[in-house]
């Protein structure tokens, strides 16, 4: 067929470095980028917004705790759970036949859930409004999303069903032998789009919209381009073969409602916010006019 000759064959090693008993992954290198840029960006938000640098430094733990451990839980029992429940104990064993191999599989929808407790603890702990901090944050996690996914596209893995279309993949590493779509890149490109969008919304200065809208537009944009591109992927559990949608839709439909209610309430209320009007200028003061012959002696 014409098109398997215009396809890309994609034969790319996982491994930055392999020393046989020490490896590291392109997607662990894309994990610490993403993570990195996201601080610096966070940072700059709290300084244009001239905020205190102690929420910058406050909040590196508990996203960092709250991405790392709902994304290894969540990968393990949203789609592993019949070997992790009883095998719990592995899920944070970073060694695989002798070698270590950082923790792969991880799920970006433990991770949401993961850090959206963090944050919530976070902004108890600091006293920051739950939304307020959400709507920077997302910002962040949108452009996590397109250096994960590129990842991924590293490890020849979550990738679509075969494709006719002249830019589809031929994963050798994976013994393909028939063009895929290259899902991930289609959902990196869709993240960075929505990055650039929800950051857009927030240089927005007047007037400026309330607390909670960004967050909304994220839950709604991202997690529905998640649900529209997983009918192109291929199954990761073969429980979900039998399922009318696959695990990762499944996952995304609530936070998508989630999005909606929240965006629907705020909605009623105004999504900007009026800004107070200015106080009316005092009334110049008339000076009262000398009579003519009045003189002070």
């Amino acid at each position: 067929m014409i098109y398997e000759f215009l396809s890309i064959k994609w034969d790319v090693s996982p491994y930055i470095l392999d020393f046989g008993f020490l490896r590291f992954r392109w997607y662990s290198l894309m994990f610490a980028v993403s993570f990195i840029l996201g601080m610096i960006i966070f940072r700059k938000m709290i300084e244009r917004e001239h905020k205190p640098l102690t929420l910058w430094d406050n909040i590196l733990v508990p996203v960092f705790l709250g991405t790392f451990l709902g994304a290894r839980l969540g990968h393990c029992l949203f789609y592993h759970p019949d070997y992790f429940i009883p095998h719990f104990w592995e899920i944070f064993i970073p060694f695989s036949n002798g070698k270590f191999t950082g923790f792969e599989g991880v799920a970006s929808h433990g991770a949401a859930i993961g850090i959206l407790l963090g944050l919530y603890y976070y902004s108890r702990k600091n006293k920051v409004p739950y939304l307020w901090i959400l709507d920077r944050i997302v910002i962040t996690i949108a452009l996590a999303g397109f250096f994960i996914r590129i990842g991924n596209l590293m490890n020849s893995e979550i990738y679509g069903h075969a494709t006719s279309l002249p830019w589809g993949f031929v994963f050798v590493r994976h013994h393909e032998t028939v063009p895929k779509h290259p899902t991930q890149i289609y959902e990196a490109l869709c993240y960075l789009t929505i990055f650039i969008f929800l950051y857009l919304i927030y240089l927005k200065k007047r007037p400026p919209f309330r607390d909670g809208v960004i967050f909304s537009f994220f839950l709604i944009l991202l997690f529905g381009a998640r649900f529209c591109i997983e009918f192109l992927k291929e199954v990761q559990a073969g429980f979900e073969e039998k399922l009318p949608l696959d695990m990762g839709q499944w996952l995304s439909i609530p936070l998508i409602a989630a999005g909606f209610v929240l965006l629907m309430s705020l909605y009623k209320k105004g999504l900007t916010v009026t800004p107070p009007p200015p106080p009316p200028e005092p009334k110049p003061v008339k000076k009262q006019a000398k009579l003519k012959g009045d003189r002070r002696r």
